[in-house]
């Protein structure tokens, strides 16, 4: 499995791979669908063998007030199309939940759209479960919300 780093926001190699994500959403849905990680979320990347970041990821908070406060959300998951489909996603996705159980939050949740069958065959298969949209998602109708509850290990 590879190994899973947090980063801080201003990391080089972050900076690469978040510049990766965004010009693949926006080759693939339009620049209007991207939304912003909030001030405060936790960052990690993925290393290859050779201690390279391949992927990255991010865990914000729903504030209160919020559609789901208290639960938090998966941002800006991806991986280089050299390093994909050799388990960097998965074990990724599961550092980012292991970030979300250690702070208590009692449900991870995430969004992802139709034209990323990748992505969503990862999170199904993961355990996530489809659920209602949520805020700006209500209305967008290629978007897909999912959820999973987290456990206290």
């Amino acid at each position: 499995m590879a190994d899973v780093e947090e980063r801080p926001a201003d990391d080089a190699e972050l900076a690469v791979l978040l510049k990766a994500a965004f010009d693949e959403l926006v080759s693939r849905n339009g620049a209007e669908g991207r939304t912003q990680v909030k001030d405060g979320a936790r960052y990690f990347v993925a290393l290859d063998d050779d201690g390279r970041a391949v992927g990255c990821g991010a865990v914000q908070v729903f504030e209160p007030g919020s559609a789901h406060p208290g639960d938090a959300e998966v941002k800006r998951m991806y991986v280089t199309p050299t390093a994909r489909g050799k388990g960097y996603a998965r074990a990724l996705l599961a550092g980012l939940e292991r970030a979300a159980r250690a702070k208590g939050h009692p449900v991870l949740r995430l969004t992802t759209g139709e034209r990323q069958p990748e992505a969503i065959a990862l999170y199904e298969s993961s355990g996530f479960v489809q659920t209602a949209p949520w805020g700006k998602y209500v209305n967008e109708p290629l978007t897909r919300c999912y959820g999973k509850t987290l456990t206290r290990l």
